[in-house]
């Protein structure tokens, strides 16, 4: 029985997420494609049919924020308009620091609700589905802020869906903003698309603003977007029109993050507390604070591990992170390996000279030798109590450690108990220890608990292009703090449960959030006092937080979910209640799990302590299924991510029974004799194609209207057609254009052009050659390869292929690959541009080809079932003459079916030709 997927993709970032929240953009198709970002709903279906028969009737994503506390509801509705019974998957994407409380799934106006237990209650029925096959875990990392919920369900012939998940969270103030972020990728357009956020504030909203990449002139006005005193709304509902990328294409211009930021006003007093049904919330971030100088040591690995790229970008954020010291700071540098080396034995303030001899320090890290994290970060403790007990630093300073590492101890104290107890002995309370995961090699747990029992936190740097920028902004974060040892006061008497009372510091842009619960639930006022150390003298207010009247406080019932001030309550205790489990002594642990098990329970959240059960409707086929979705933990993120397993890819020569489905963010290229290759990131997977056509003819295969490039490629032919092959065709020439550089680069396989606002350059392969101008440079290899880097842009690299000049047939020819592709605008297109942001699809059904080796299946993709070829092809950026071997899904006749539209849709009539 064949199978064929559809797929609606919900898609909801936060990015960033922690500056970022994501909330609800649901990603929407029918291509059978699935993408890395995550898809949201996906539809399968038992038989081949026509995608029109299933019916997307309504997809919204409703976001509610009442005083930063956000709680989003993700709404999808699908008819199955088959005369037969379909499997439906539903997958969405959700922050990984919010709680899911509620899914459920309507059947023809039956409903069946998922159900929060005990994690080890729900074992049993985790077993049973893991052990009939199906996929049990419903909860799986996705990218660096997020995570994905999934669940399936078969649906009747002409029934209908309707599926509904709520997720709450908090959102965190960094940088002096909230920041929500919607990640929007439809990938196809949709009949009824809403998503709208409504933002109420008691403070009063001083500013909100939202962005996106993808709003054209003729989308920003979709826009709706209302503020008043204390509320705001916000919503994007384009038609079926509005979305399309042309008016006779089914393409959608709606792809990318729709970011929404805003900030509440602020005084300098105590904050803004507010009392509702005997619950209430502390909000404290003063206006206007002068910044405290602060005392910082730098402790960077520089072991074996860190040998290469990220020993590059280390040193590189770090020089960039010494210039952003104040003059008031005092500092210091380790660098260890299983040697502790100390820049300077003692503090030095941040003075240029100072700096300047740091960096020189700073450059010559190298990373050799084995890991000793406990005897470096002891090193930076003594390092900062000397410089307390001598006072050569300012009394009220803030002292911190910034710990940077990439792997586990391997030199000297090895046992991960032991090093925390050494680090937490010394440090007594008197200093903030940060630690930073680079990669994904490091025990997380460990430097995130040694880091919690320090009063910092940890955060997992990801080994990426842009890993600079994380360790950059890590560091602006924790920059400039304003306080130090803040402790809010409230009687006794009035007040129990408080979330927590004693912060070790309060940076800037950033809030610290307290609740509680009162003794007399009629009690309408209480005394507080917060005191801290300020950067002059100490800091102290008090006052009288009162109870306001309902209907005062919150006027507009829309914006309000219920009793939001208990449920803020619970999950600022939950969240803390698992930081000291993991931190405090055997009776504390034991406790705070009790308690944040009773908590998670009582208020329907999905914790690392609970799981939902899902169980799905009865069927003939499977008379009870019950599926789990668990709450990650950032150790488990590493084990859980979308990529597919390179051991369940189909090797040449198997024809497995079974279906594959793929995620990525697509790497492309041509070569050889035209060979199209859309290589998965994670070396997974390839999908190849051939273009067919006679020689001279001029394809686009990248332009981006917005960012202004245009690359065009000229085919050639064989010098005469060998008589026992086809006319094979390469690309001889490329025409690379920046419109708003003013840059025009014509590539030949005899020389390379180069135009930069009219003054012209000629360069050879024959040279090894290197320019840079103002806005790109050029990197000649001899007789191998040019590389093409535009400023602050991608990276194009262009192999020459060198023929034998007596050969009887063939000539020299080129082959072009595009780097860093995820910098393109979401509105890029061409023969290779229309992959750069992602390609979804699907594999089912394999079975023996023309081919022994090279076995056959079915491709669903853009709502096109295709037959392709499993097979390799060549990519000779390592190997310029042999090539390294890609395995690939072969698409036939052209690409057609995964190429937008046909071939002759993409030739233009010269090689700078724009349109």
């Amino acid at each position: 029985m064949s199978t064929m997927w559809t797929v609606l993709l919900l898609c909801v970032s936060v990015y960033l997420c922690v500056p970022s929240r994501s909330y609800g953009a649901f990603i929407i198709s029918r291509d059978v494609q699935q993408d890395s970002d995550g898809t949201v709903l996906k539809l399968l279906k038992k038989r081949s049919v026509d995608s029109a028969l299933i019916e997307v009737q309504s997809v919204k994503i409703d976001c509610k924020v009442a005083s930063r506390f956000a709680h989003t509801v993700m709404t999808s509705t699908v008819l199955n308009k088959a005369n037969f019974s379909q499997e439906v998957f539903f997958e969405v994407e959700l922050p990984k620091t919010a709680f899911i409380t509620n899914f459920s799934m309507e059947i023809d106006s039956k409903m069946y609700v998922g159900e929060v237990k005990e994690k080890e209650k729900a074992k049993k029925q985790y077993e049973k589905a893991v052990s009939s096959g199906q996929t049990a875990g419903l909860v799986k990392a996705s990218g660096r802020k997020m995570e994905k919920f999934s669940v399936s369900v078969n649906i009747a012939a002409n029934s209908n869906v309707t599926f509904t998940l709520t997720y709450e969270e908090l959102l965190q103030r960094r940088f002096g903003k909230y920041e929500i972020v919607i990640r929007v990728k439809p990938k196809q357009l949709v009949q009824h698309f809403e998503i709208a956020a409504d933002i109420y504030e008691p403070q009063g909203i001083a500013f909100l603003d939202y962005s996106a990449a993808f709003l054209t002139n003729e989308l920003l006005p979709l826009v709706e977007k209302t503020v008043t005193d204390k509320k705001a709304h916000l919503s994007f509902s384009p038609t079926l029109d509005q979305q399309r990328k042309c008016p006779d294409c089914d393409g959608t211009l709606i792809d990318g993050y729709f970011y929404i930021n805003y900030d509440v006003n602020r005084v300098q007093d105590l904050g803004d507390i507010q009392i509702v049904n005997g619950y209430f919330v502390h909000f404290f971030a003063p206006a206007d604070l002068q910044r405290l100088p602060k005392n910082v040591v730098f402790v960077i690995d520089r072991s074996g591990s860190m040998r290469g790229k990220k020993m590059e970008q280390t040193r590189e954020a770090l020089l960039t992170i010494l210039d952003d010291l104040y003059v008031e700071d005092h500092f210091g540098l380790i660098s260890f390996d299983d040697k502790i080396v100390k820049w300077r034995p003692s503090l030095s303030k941040a003075t240029k000279e100072n700096v300047n001899a740091a960096k020189e320090f700073v450059k010559a890290i190298t990373a050799v030798g084995w890991t000793n994290i406990n005897d470096a970060v002891l090193h930076a403790v003594n390092i900062l109590t000397a410089a307390k007990k001598n006072k050569t630093v300012p009394e009220n300073s803030a002292s911190m450690i910034i710990l940077l590492t990439d792997g586990d101890p391997t030199y000297g104290e090895k046992n991960l108990d032991t090093i925390k107890h050494n680090v937490q002995t010394a440090i007594g309370g008197n200093m903030s220890l940060f630690c930073l995961g680079f990669g994904f090699d490091v025990d997380y747990s460990f430097l995130d608990v040694m880091a919690k029992q320090n009063d910092g936190l940890a955060r997992r740097i990801y080994e990426a292009s842009d890993a600079i920028l994380q360790l950059q902004g890590f560091y602006d974060e924790v920059a400039s703090p304003l306080l130090s040892e803040v402790h809010f006061n409230y009687p006794e008497d009035k007040v129990n449960s408080l979330t927590g009372s004693y912060f070790k510091q309060l940076f800037n842009g950033s809030e610290i959030v307290i609740a509680g619960q009162l003794n007399d639930i009629q009690m309408n006022d209480f005394a507080v006092e917060v005191s801290a150390q300020g950067a002059g003298n100490d800091f102290v207010v008090k006052g009288q937080a009162s109870a306001q009247k309902w209907d005062t406080i919150f006027p507009d019932q829309e914006y309000i979910f219920g009793d939001f001030t208990e449920r803020l309550w619970a999950y600022l205790t939950i969240q803390q209640l698992l930081d000291k489990k993991d931190k405090g002594t055997p009776e504390e642990k034991a406790n705070a799990t009790a308690e944040a098990l009773e908590l998670s329970l009582k208020y329907n959240f999905v914790t690392p302590l609970t799981s939902m059960v899902v169980t799905k409707p009865e069927n003939e086929d499977k008379p009870e299924d019950a599926f789990i979705a668990d709450k990650l933990t950032e150790d488990q993120r590493k084990f859980t991510g979308t990529s597919i397993p390179s051991q369940t890819v189909p090797q040449t020569g198997t024809v497995p029974q079974t279906s594959y489905s793929y995620a990525s963010s697509p790497v492309n290229f041509v070569d050889g004799d035209p060979h199209f290759i859309i290589e998965l990131p994670d070396k997974n997977d390839a999908l190849c194609f051939n273009i067919n056509d006679k020689p001279g003819t001029i394809f686009n295969l990248v332009k981006d209207p917005l960012t202004g490039t245009v690359v065009n490629g000229q085919t050639i032919g064989d010098k005469k057609v060998d008589p026992a092959n086809k006319n094979n065709t390469y690309f001889g020439c490329f025409g690379i254009i920046h419109e708003k550089f003013g840059i025009r680069l014509m590539v030949s396989t005899q020389e390379i052009l180069v135009s930069e606002h009219g003054k012209q350059t000629k360069l050879f392969w024959s040279d090894n050659t290197s320019v840079k101008g103002l806005n790109m440079d050029l990197q000649v290899t001899k007789d191998r390869s040019l590389t093409v880097t535009l400023r602050n842009s991608v990276k194009f690299v262009i192999m020459l292929h060198k023929v034998w000049k007596k050969h009887p047939y063939h000539q020299d020819y080129l082959g072009f690959y595009t780097l860093d592709s995820h910098l393109f605008s979401q509105r890029v297109h061409g023969l290779l541009g229309q992959f750069y942001n992602g390609v979804q699809f699907e594999v089912s059904e394999l079975f023996p080809g023309k081919d022994a080796d090279k076995p056959d299946a079915f491709m669903f993709v853009k709502g096109h079932r295709l037959v392709v070829t499993r097979g390799c092809q060549k990519d000779f950026r390592r190997d310029v003459k042999k090539g390294e071997n890609v395995p690939c899904w072969f698409i036939h006749n052209n690409g057609i079916g995964l190429i937008d539209g046909n071939l002759r849709d993409y030739i233009v009539s010269g090689l700078f030709k724009t349109n």
